[in-house]
């Protein structure tokens, strides 16, 4: 496993064609800000709002099943959201979800680009080197969604798959595939839509005509190990066997 301050692989020597990327694996607080702070407390850092809930160990899992390399960011998406594009105006958010976040309440341009070059460019170098192994890497990237919003409605999806207009070659065979699990309620493009200018796939995938795909599961579905495990050994067969369905 190699590590470094902005980012984590495991696999990298994996032969596979995917390539699992978790871009909220992390709610960590690097020390250079706010003393390892951004000024709320533990309840809050342990919710979705500074990372994905379960993401990080779905992912894993899911790249040993796939025999694939696996990215995951070392830092809170409160501290800069690496699937954002750097132009985003969300990169650096200020209100999530009810909750003031007081150590980006009165950043600056400065701020926001220390935080670019010392997190979110290494992370997204390292990215691009991994798609790049292969001719024909296919992006898997995963997430996690909360059960409820605050002040929202419940949401019933137990998966989610999040797609680009502008390439949905492998998703909607993917969600079709997982619909015919009868136990199972799929989002399609719920509960986000899929595509932003400049995001982790628009980088890395649109851009370079690779097959790719965006998973969001519930995050009370895989909140220990064991789900997490469970829910890899599930997904993985399907991952392949739509994928050389796509490539047939």
């Amino acid at each position: 496993m190699h590590v470094e301050n902005a980012y984590k692989i495991t696999g990298e020597r994996r032969p596979g064609p995917w390539l699992v990327t978790c871009d909220h694996a992390s709610n960590r607080v690097p020390a250079w800000i706010g003393d390892g702070s951004l000024g709320i407390g533990d309840e809050d850092m342990a919710r979705h709002i500074a990372y994905d809930v379960g993401a990080a160990g779905l992912a894993r899992a899911l790249g040993a099943h796939l025999n694939a390399p696996v990215i995951e960011s070392c830092f809170s998406r409160l501290v800069i959201d690496a699937n954002r594009g750097p132009d985003d105006p969300t990169l650096l958010m200020r209100l999530y979800d009810g909750t003031i976040i007081p150590a980006n309440r009165h950043a600056g341009t400065d701020e926001l680009q220390d935080r670019l070059d010392r997190l979110y460019r290494p992370y997204h170098a390292a990215y691009a080197d991994l798609a790049a192994r292969h001719q024909e890497t296919v992006i898997l990237a995963i997430h996690s969604f909360t059960p409820c919003l605050r002040g929202r409605s419940p949401r019933p999806w137990h998966v989610g798959v999040l797609y680009s207009h502008l390439d949905d070659r492998l998703s909607r065979p993917l969600i079709a595939r997982l619909q015919a699990e009868r136990d199972l309620c799929i989002g399609d493009n719920e509960p986000y839509a899929g595509h932003l200018p400049g995001d982790s796939i628009d980088q890395h995938a649109l851009q370079r005509g690779r097959h790719n795909t965006l998973i969001e599961l519930r995050n009370d579905l895989i909140s220990t190990p064991a789900d997490q495990e469970i829910w890899a050994a599930r997904l993985a067969p399907i991952l392949a066997e739509v994928l050389e369905q796509v490539k047939a």
